[in-house]
């Protein structure tokens, strides 16, 4: 690995330019989350409950938003590799067009159906009525949100990835006030509770999105292919079919992933009451660790893309590809340290029992271990993608997940005694398999793929 890090400066230089600005912005986004929860709790306990039920069909919405800029991203890297404005433009149309009407449809579901809807999260009526208000209008801040990410991604790819980090920082910035106002009623602005936060997020998601627009339209030198977008009267079925090709198997994997993922902690939480809290500590302070990993994971499916575009030799773009997965690795190891240095004192912060602290404590320790070969997996994932082989990886990611990990911890869960120390590790011990899969698949080289052409 260490002779694979040598570079000169000025990759590293171009890395970090890159990694930075995705890094803060992932950062900004996972906040935004914990500082709307932490707000709502002062309301009480219910509160707090309902709109943690509301969020999970909610983070349907949010995965179709990552899913449709990651199948739009993976083809604007490569047409800017190639300097084709003109296919980016038409692009960022279609996808946008796309986006918006998966996002509206779902929307309108929330609207029209929120207890219904809620009543299928929670088994407590009481939550569902509570939590109602809330759905009915947060589904509409992410059509809004749909576009501005669409853009975001678009910008990353055309290396401007400073862009995202200013924008989600600023409505970051703004929710929070917004949250303030409308939740408590303060400053003469009437108290709305949880559906006061919801209104808050659809206010500053539709100031992102105008933002997004002028910042756009004031730049038509710079960002003319963007304004493109907006005049493209014809799009070729080609790109229609390629975008919708790549891009749905992206859709479907985000789904079934993170349905995949409450299942596992469903199974986790069989193993007693403290497990639940436990692993909220544990999955907060992995979210942070795995910040920085998780962008070098874009950084690598932006560059590989960028490459594979301008027609790059293919010992060139191994060669490359070789260099970013070691600094994927390092940066896994390094986070993960940190991770195990801070194990016993994280969760000192929580107002919970030891019990909790202590094992808290011990499922970060695994967490840590296993940090390294998540970030391996996630340098792979983006290599793979920026290929454009976005089905190989929706089988490496969500059939993996549903076909061995999730009926794995359910036998596990429900017919043995296993505690969920044990269980735990095992379940992430299966990331050693798909590491071995990964590495097969980079070294076929299938993804070496220039869809431009």
């Amino acid at each position: 690995m260490f002779k694979a890090l040598k570079r000169d400066r000025a990759f590293y230089g171009y890395l970090l330019r890159l990694t930075g600005p995705i890094a803060l912005q992932n950062l900004i986004t996972f906040s935004l989350g914990l500082i709307d929860t932490l707000m709502v709790s002062q309301l009480g306990n219910d509160e707090m409950a309902a709109v943690t039920a509301a969020n999970v069909p909610v983070f349907l919405l949010i995965s179709i938003v990552f899913g449709v800029q990651s199948g739009v991203g993976i083809l604007i890297s490569q047409y800017w590799g190639k300097r084709d404005h003109q296919n980016i433009s038409r692009a960022i149309g279609v996808a946008a067009g796309l986006g918006v009407a998966l996002a509206l449809v779902i929307a309108l579901a929330l609207f029209l159906w929120p207890v219904q809807i809620m009543d299928l999260m929670s088994n407590k009526h009481h939550l569902s009525l509570l939590g109602a208000p809330y759905l009915r209008v947060i589904g509409f801040s992410y059509v809004f949100n749909m576009l501005s990410s669409i853009y975001v991604s678009a910008q990353r790819s055309v290396e401007n990835a400073s862009f995202g980090m200013k924008l989600f920082g600023m409505s970051t910035v703004l929710n929070t006030g917004m949250n303030y106002l409308l939740i408590f009623g303060k400053c003469g602005f009437p108290m709305l509770g949880v559906e006061g936060a919801a209104i808050a997020t659809v206010i500053s998601r539709y100031v992102e999105l105008a933002i997004v627009a002028g910042w756009t339209h004031g730049h038509k030198a710079r960002n003319a292919f963007i304004v493109g977008a907006y005049r493209s009267m014809y799009i070729p079925g080609k790109l229609l079919r390629s975008i919708t090709i790549k891009g749905m198997p992206l859709l479907v994997n985000e789904f079934l992933w993170s349905s995949g993922m409450a299942v596992l902690n469903q199974c986790y939480s069989t193993c007693g009451l403290d497990v639940v809290p436990a692993m909220n500590i544990c999955s907060t302070l992995f979210n942070l660790g795995s910040v920085v990993y998780l962008s070098m994971g874009n950084s690598v499916g932006i560059i590989m893309g960028q490459m594979l575009g301008a027609g790059h030799s293919e010992e060139d773009v191994r060669d490359t590809n070789r260099k970013l997965i070691a600094v994927s690795i390092a940066s896994g190891v390094m986070f993960g340290g940190l991770m195990a240095a801070v194990s016993e004192a994280f969760p000192g912060i929580y107002n919970t029992t030891d019990a909790v602290r202590h094992l808290a404590a011990q499922l970060i320790w695994i967490s840590a271990v296993m940090m390294p070969f998540g970030s391996y997996l996630n340098a792979t994932y983006f290599t793979l993608r920026s290929g454009g082989q976005t089905f190989v990886t929706f089988l490496f990611d969500s059939c993996f997940m549903w076909v061995f990990c999730v009926p794995l911890a359910f036998c596990l869960s429900r017919f043995t005694n296993l505690p969920i120390l044990p269980l735990y590790a095992i379940c992430q011990a299966t990331d050693f398999i798909k590491c071995v899969i990964g590495t097969v698949m980079l070294k076929q080289g299938k993804w070496i793929q220039n869809l431009t052409v």
